[in-house]
């Protein structure tokens, strides 16, 4: 499928990423296609210009929005679709779809875990479930908190696609003088990066909430990204450089931010909030707690030696004490 720099995008999702997603191609097009699932939610968005539930800062000349809670109206509108849903509700949310609607589509997904229905990346599932081919395929990655797009902080982004002319196409749609935007044909690596990268921020929250400092913390950051190397060099082994900002940068501000939910998430565990409680208090979808699931299957598969998701998952997953767990990590990590 051929993109004209015209062509119609539509972002799906109501929550923050997707609230500055929608913020920054706003400024870049006449014309945007937004679905939320909160008929609320758009009634006062239409009325006041802001979205009255995340990124309340954020602000929109909404005469050039159309806005629905009818998903399969504004999908046949669009030739680009941006899903930004947590990877928990996308099944959820597109199985309304007839099945061949999106074959003709190009998809950006900015969405950051696996789908937990099918224990797969977004990519193989919208490849697998709406036979979208995997050129009309695209991640929209990289350090960029919403909440500091919101405040128009200087961000990066990665646009990546194995068809380059769509991916620079999209990353012309996010560039601003805040939004610094580059291309990636590493569409796998970049996708399971942004969502390895959760895991590990879990990690560094859990660590900081049971008390160790900024030592151990470059420590187990460390450790990560050469965790995150190993993984995408077996499960998609082409070259590429995991020091840059799609790789390593995504890691570090999630690792590190006051922004980032999963590593608020992991801090609370690490005080000892249980699960249950920590995921009430967060009043949002930490995406690490369910990719770290589908994550250790994956890499049993592939036969990769993996000690901090390990870690975690035991901690999540198997109610294993975040104190012993982390303390039996710092004897192998170096």
């Amino acid at each position: 499928m051929g993109l004209k720099e015209n062509s119609r995008v539509l972002v799906i999702g109501g929550g923050s990423w997707a609230t500055a997603l929608s913020k920054l191609v706003s400024e870049n097009k006449k014309e945007l296609f937004w679905w939320m699932r909160n008929e609320d939610s758009i009634i006062h968005l239409n009325k006041f210009g802001h979205n009255p539930k995340y990124l309340q800062s954020a602000s929109f000349e909404t005469s050039n929005i159309e806005l629905d809670s009818d998903l399969t109206a504004l999908v046949s509108k669009a030739e680009i679709l941006i899903i930004a849903v947590p990877s928990a509700f996308i099944h959820e949310t597109l199985k309304v779809l007839p099945k061949d609607i999106l074959k003709d589509k190009v998809i950006f997904s900015a969405v950051k875990g696996m789908i937990p229905e099918y224990n797969v990346i977004p990519a193989r599932y919208f490849h697998k479930h709406f036979d979208v081919p995997y050129e009309n395929i695209g991640i929209i990655c990289g350090p960029c908190h919403a909440e500091e797009i919101a405040m128009e902080r200087l961000s990066y982004l990665t646009v990546a696609c194995s068809n380059q002319e769509k991916a620079k196409l999209m990353a012309s749609y996010l560039s601003c003088r805040y939004v610094n935007t580059k291309v990636s044909d590493d569409l796998f690596g970049t996708e399971f990066s942004a969502i390895l990268k959760n895991v590990y921020a879990l990690a560094a929250g859990i660590t900081s909430g049971l008390g160790y400092g900024d030592n151990f913390q470059a420590i187990l950051i460390s450790n990560s990204i050469r965790e995150i190397e190993k993984f995408i060099d077996a499960v998609h082994p082409i070259h590429r450089d995991t020091k840059t900002s799609a790789y390593l940068g995504d890691l570090l501000v999630t690792a590190y931010s006051k922004f980032s939910r999963n590593r608020s998430f992991g801090f609370m565990i690490g005080k000892g909030y249980s699960l249950k409680t920590a995921q009430m208090e967060m009043n949002m979808i930490a995406e690490g707690y369910y990719a770290v699931k589908s994550l250790s299957k994956v890499k049993k598969e592939f036969n990769v030696d993996m000690p901090i998701l390990d870690c975690v998952y035991a901690i999540l997953y198997e109610n294993a004490s975040p104190r012993k767990k982390i303390n039996a990590l710092t004897e192998i990590l170096d």
